[in-house]
């Protein structure tokens, strides 16, 4: 593991939630909420936790929230805001529907925060993952930039930059899975398939 806790955890909580109708962050998975699951998981490698979003509720975790800067604009909104407050180099950033998130997994991002990558992002069969990756600081003025522009795709976004893609093995996929759905949360409760 990589001792240098210069990083910033960023958590993307500002999503509406619509597919699953309810707050993702908040729903409950073995005794804590998926957010208390994915601040577990930062808090060992991180020295700041900013959780992005404009409801005050998540306050009570004990995190610096913050708002979108630029509202109703996605993902790559959130991103630029989290960026915005960050007052590190490197961040990780982890969207809030992540419950299975393991240390282990975050440590491989980590691993490759001295490298010369603007972005280092997780990818699990054919699928990259912009929401669970390391960003530096200064993807910030890109963020806006394509924002103003227009552009609102995360991926879109991190395709342009220098970016680093790292597989993760079979055994360790069901970790990264995006719990979007009831349907999700009823196989999540029910233990997948792995």
């Amino acid at each position: 593991m990589n001792s240098n806790k210069h990083i910033t955890g960023i958590i993307l909580a500002g999503g509406k939630s619509q597919r699953m109708g309810r707050d993702k962050a908040l729903l409950p998975f073995r005794g804590k909420t998926f957010l208390e699951h994915i601040i577990d998981a930062l808090k060992p490698l991180v020295n700041n936790i900013l959780i992005v979003s404009d409801h005050k509720k998540y306050d009570a975790f004990g995190e610096t929230r913050v708002d979108d800067l630029i509202k109703n604009a996605g993902p790559l909104a959130g991103l630029y805001s989290g960026l915005y407050h960050s007052k590190t180099e490197d961040n990780i950033i982890v969207s809030c529907d992540v419950p299975l998130i393991d240390i282990t997994i975050l440590e491989r991002l980590i691993d490759e925060n001295n490298s010369p990558w603007d972005v280092v992002q997780l990818q699990s069969g054919d699928k990259t993952m912009p929401l669970i990756a390391r960003y530096k600081k200064k993807c910030m003025d890109a963020c806006l930039k394509s924002l103003q522009s227009g552009e609102r795709r995360l991926q879109a976004f991190v395709d342009q930059q220098k970016t680093k893609t790292l597989l993760v093995g079979k055994n360790i996929e069901h970790q990264l899975v995006n719990i979007n759905t009831k349907t999700d949360l009823k196989e999540l409760k029910n233990g997948f398939d792995y």
